[in-house]
């Protein structure tokens, strides 16, 4: 007759385990509440023309013909925002350039004059994939970025 061999870890918890995991589900947390979101926007050039005295090859791009006649190509960065259904952004859009910007999503457009900061506020009411752009003529296409809407229904709990 040997020694009683005693319970290592597993032994003891594996009771635990197997009653918690047949018991009542959890109880679900409340739904989502919306939040106020900060979120810095910042305006900066990809390729201008005051590049051309660093990078020379720039001179026939943005020369006539060129495949950069008459643009230049700036960004937003971050380029992709996300937010959930309901949530509102408080925006912080930076612009420290010397060329004036804007920051256009949906029925909000905000002016980004050079070398400073405004502020904005959206409210990200429903879910999808929004795009924002710099309307400024010789920015397009090329500044945009994209809003992600999450649907808060789809969430888990918190």
């Amino acid at each position: 007759m040997g020694r009683p061999r005693r319970a290592g870890f597993a032994g003891s918890i594996l009771p635990f385990v197997l009653c918690t995991a047949c018991g009542a589900p959890a109880p679900r947390s409340a739904a989502y509440r919306p939040r106020v979101r900060p979120v810095t926007v910042t305006a900066v050039p990809l390729l201008t023309r005051e590049m051309q005295r660093v990078y020379p090859f720039l001179a026939r791009d943005f020369g006539a013909g060129g495949v950069l006649e008459g643009k230049e190509v700036y960004a937003f960065e971050p380029s992709t925002v996300t937010a959930v259904e309901g949530d509102t952004l408080a925006l912080t859009l930076v612009n420290p350039e010397d060329d004036a910007h804007s920051f256009v999503l949906g029925d909000l457009a905000v002016a980004m004059p050079p070398q400073q900061a405004v502020t904005a506020r959206y409210v990200a009411g429903r879910a999808g994939i929004f795009r924002f752009t710099c309307s400024v003529p010789t920015h397009l296409p090329f500044m945009y970025g994209t809003l992600v809407v999450l649907s808060a229904s789809q969430l888990g709990p918190e």
